[in-house]
């Protein structure tokens, strides 16, 4: 009989708070009342929805708090690692940054982010990219890292950009289209490889 090896994350490798740029990226908490509040309200908001679409829709505290407990089963069976975006001086959420699709053997995953209205501006989201994936490639050992973003989002183009992830071109309907499970639009691919030099964070704003 054939047998099928499990790989998941030595917990040893996960610090608690990676940080730099005046951020820290701590995990969410699915029993923290102010964690799901501040998910629902990132999840909620008109910009997120008009270039992200969820599997699973969801519009309550109680959604927000089964979405946050499944990110924590993933981060639990090595499939991801969700940071919650938090200013280093005043412990004010930020927004969201996550390791996705993490395939230990082939060495790759899948980045994705987002930032609380407030927060926008500031540098927050280009921070907090560098910071995951200086974490990702050197206490996880990958090798290359993803990002896609809807074509025509050019703020999460600028913030791939900003981090290093170089433009590899378009996938054709590789994403939904806003609020639709029936209809598709095209993404711009972006990659960042451990070998690439880092770039240099901005400066807190």
């Amino acid at each position: 009989m054939a047998h099928t090896r499990i790989y998941t994350l030595d917990p040893s490798l996960v610090p608690s708070e990676p940080r730099g740029g005046g951020l820290s990226l701590r995990a969410w908490d699915a029993t923290s009342d102010a964690d799901a509040q501040t998910w629902l309200r990132g999840c909620l908001d008109p910009d997120f929805q008009r270039w992200n679409t969820p599997l699973k829709p969801w519009t309550d505290l109680t959604g927000a708090r089964e979405s946050l407990r499944a990110r924590a089963r993933d981060a639990a069976d090595g499939r991801s690692a969700s940071f919650r975006i938090t200013d280093d001086e005043s412990g004010a959420a930020l927004g969201h940054v996550g390791v996705n699709e993490i395939s230990l053997p082939m060495k790759t995953a899948r980045v994705g982010y987002w930032v609380l209205p407030e927060a926008r501006g500031r540098g927050v989201a280009t921070r907090a990219l560098l910071l995951a994936t200086r974490w990702a490639c050197a206490e996880l050992g990958l090798h290359r890292l993803e990002l896609g973003h809807a074509v025509g989002h050019e703020a999460s183009c600028r913030v791939a950009e900003r981090s290093g992830y170089r433009a590899e071109g378009t996938l054709r309907g590789a994403m939904f289209e806003a609020g639709r499970h029936d209809a598709f639009r095209d993404v711009h691919l972006h990659a960042r490889l451990a070998t690439d030099e880092e770039p240099a964070p901005p400066g807190p704003r």
